[in-house]
């Protein structure tokens, strides 16, 4: 089933280019449906940052923004529906939306939400991930370009890791520092030959130069290519077995951050 998912976009285009359909208008349409998917957040984006400063300015600065995308999962591909599924469980009429800190959710000066990038529109017409991950990033700047807001990314399997934190990393003009609450370290090479595997996005942010330190905490399920590639990439892993011994050191650095 995942790899069915995984190749939609590439089998329909292999239709369209045996349908001898000339390369560049296939690139033209492609071009055009990406256009309108960044014009759709950069327009929201723009909307929202406006309605912010007219409300006198933030009291905090999150702007969701939604990535459904879950072709890139080796298991099941849930992670394409979560976006819907968190806001829904957000505004669920169960509980209120103020935070502990009594800040009101439902306040654009505090929540904005620029609502999901069009993955699989993008995907249908088959727009390979090299791109994608292009459009990704794209969408994430086109938010931090709007004060004040700052994106809440919503995946999306892990794999959408590698391009917000491309896109942060570029837009901020420098290596980001991360904390990586995970079981898994998620820094394969290739994970099942995929270098966009949800099982490799911290592969791609270490190479690429996009984090300055990364911590990754919880890991209970690592194997020696996981350990090579830490060593690798100079990341600090720190297991579940040794939380007892980790634990104050970990709370320590968390107080700093």
């Amino acid at each position: 089933m995942s790899a069915i998912g995984r190749r939609r976009g590439i089998h329909y285009l292999q239709k369209l280019s045996a349908a001898n359909i000339p390369s560049d208008l296939i690139e033209k349409g492609q071009s055009r449906v990406i256009d309108a998917s960044l014009t759709l957040i950069r327009e929201k984006a723009k909307l929202k940052g406006e309605l912010v400063r007219a409300l006198g300015g933030s009291l905090a600065s999150t702007s969701l923004l939604g990535v459904p995308l879950g072709h890139n999962s080796s298991f099941l591909q849930g992670p394409a529906f979560a976006p819907p599924r968190i806001r829904e469980a957000m505004w669920c009429g169960s509980t209120n939306s103020t935070t502990e800190e009594g800040k009101e959710l439902k306040d654009p000066r505090v929540l904005t939400d620029v609502g999901d990038l069009s993955v699989q529109e993008i995907r249908d017409c088959g727009v390979d991930d090299d791109r994608l991950m292009n459009v990704i990033s794209e969408s994430v700047k086109l938010v931090m370009e709007e004060d004040p807001l700052r994106p809440l990314v919503l995946g999306g399997d892990h794999s959408i890791s590698y391009p917000v934190v491309r896109a942060v990393s570029e837009k901020l003009g420098g290596p980001v520092d991360i904390l990586h609450l995970d079981a898994h370290p998620d820094i394969y090479d290739a994970f099942e030959g995929n270098k966009y595997s949800h099982a490799s996005p911290f592969a791609r942010i270490m190479e690429g130069g996009y984090a300055r330190r990364l911590l990754q905490v919880g890991i209970r399920s690592i194997n020696s290519e996981g350990r090579e590639q830490g060593k690798r990439f100079g990341v600090e892993q720190y297991e579940m077995r040794t939380f007892s011994r980790d634990r104050h050191f970990l709370e320590h650095l968390l107080c700093m951050l």
